[in-house]
């Protein structure tokens, strides 16, 4: 036997032996898992078109009807990951706190679900220690506790909710005067709604850093609801280096999370009060409110990589998109572009396309239908033909467009569809 020949007869005889080796060791999980990533997408079963439902461009924005936003593929690889090893969920639930605080800057950390989840956590954790009490004492004992949340007038929203299920009762103010009659022996938090101070929103009579100023002289915690605030990506310790005791985000907005995780920063004995009052514990009042072990690391990674991006870089390829777009209709009579950016609440560029219906020869809630009738169907702003609102300057001739959700070529494709949605006669 030749040299050559000798040695592919031992490479083969190892590649036998490993093979054999690895299988009896247990190894074979892992080389079905190498097989699996390696088999082609059409073998995966898409589950959307199985149930019908229609998969749409999002020229809208990050709003919860619209499922949010769409994860980085490195957010779900660690999903992925996650789904695939049981763990001690509190323990996941300390050790990514831990983690989150020390990134964010912050005393504490706790992934929820949702912004919402994390209004009605804070509010529980400031129950529970205004009262010294337990967490299985909510919501059935809370009329007979300390349970007042102070909030201005401008700032009341369907979200009073969120707080409510914790048996808050809400305590309304409109100017300074009543802020600080408010106080009682009762008052357990205020709450601040940050983006109330957009600039063509509800104007607050009191700012955040007044409001903060008052409830500190009165030893109450404050939590400022920054759900949709992010970007800037400072915003995510801005916060609380000002002071505000907690403060929630949306963690399937802007970070580019799981939809259904959500972010609850600040004081460490408060958040830990709020882990006390949410999953696994059985008597807490967010038992219901269950984040599992793959959103705990997917709101985790979700950080991880928003840390590694630049505001300026998203902010340039998102007025490069408006660009796209608007170039596609600039030859439509009388029609005027623009790019606005929301001062708090979706601090992004927006595209707004103004035409005259009468000239043009189509209304914008034409458009919007022609859009929503493509395949696949394309979701405009909401704000699109209202008044103003959210810090979006449009009315009822202006079609807004949101550019932040779209994925890679979707400006092309909603450039080419605007055009014609808007030249097609009825």
């Amino acid at each position: 036997m030749s040299s050559e020949n000798r040695a592919l007869f031992s490479r083969r005889s190892f590649l036998r032996w490993s093979q054999s080796a690895m299988a009896m060791f247990g190894a074979a999980p892992f080389l079905s898992k190498t097989a699996e990533a390696a088999a082609p997408a059409s073998s995966v079963t898409d589950y959307y078109d199985k149930l019908g439902v229609a998969k749409i461009i999002n020229a809208a924005g990050t709003y919860t009807t619209l499922t949010a936003a769409c994860m980085p593929p490195q957010v779900r690889r660690a999903v992925e990951l996650a789904a695939q090893h049981p763990v001690q969920l509190h323990d996941l639930q300390v050790k990514s706190g831990e983690y989150l605080a020390k990134k964010l800057r912050c005393e504490g950390a706790l992934v929820t679900s949702g912004a919402s989840g994390a209004i009605t956590l804070a509010t529980a954790a400031c129950i529970t220690y205004a009262n010294n009490s337990k967490p299985g004492a909510l919501p059935q004992d809370a009329g007979n506790l300390k349970n007042e949340v102070i909030v201005q007038k401008s700032h009341r929203y369907s979200y009073d909710h969120a707080m409510m299920l914790s048996g808050a009762v809400i305590r309304e103010v409109v100017t300074l005067d009543d802020y600080k009659r408010a106080f009682n022996e009762k008052t357990v938090m205020t709450n601040f709604f940050n983006a109330a101070e957009e600039e063509d929103g509800p104007v607050a009579q009191i700012g955040r850093e007044q409001w903060l100023e008052i409830a500190h002289q009165h030893n109450v915690p404050c939590h400022m609801d920054a759900a949709a605030d992010m970007p800037p990506i400072e915003n995510l310790w801005k916060y609380t280096g000002m002071g505000f005791d907690l403060v929630c985000f949306s963690g399937g907005k802007g970070i580019r999370g799981p939809q259904n995780a959500g972010l609850l920063l600040g004081k460490k004995h408060l958040t830990d009060l709020a882990l006390r009052n949410t999953n696994p514990n059985g008597d807490a009042v967010g038992r219901g409110m269950k984040v599992a072990k793959e959103q705990i690391v997917g709101m985790v990674a979700a950080v991880d990589w928003l840390l590694e991006q630049s505001d300026e870089s998203n902010e340039r390829e998102y007025n490069r998109r408006c660009k796209v777009i608007s170039d596609a209709v600039k030859n439509i009579p009388t029609m005027q572009s623009s790019v606005v950016i929301p001062k708090i609440a979706n601090h992004v560029p927006h595209l707004l396309l103004k035409f005259d219906p009468a000239k043009v020869g189509v209304t914008v809630a034409q458009v919007q239908e022609r859009l929503r009738a493509q395949n696949p169907p394309i979701e405009l702003n909401p704000n699109t033909g209202h008044k103003p609102n959210q810090g979006i300057p449009s009315d009822a001739n202006t079609l807004v467009i949101g550019v932040w959700m779209l994925q890679p070529g979707e400006d092309e494709i909603v450039g080419r569809r605007l055009r014609a949605a808007l030249t097609q006669k009825a």
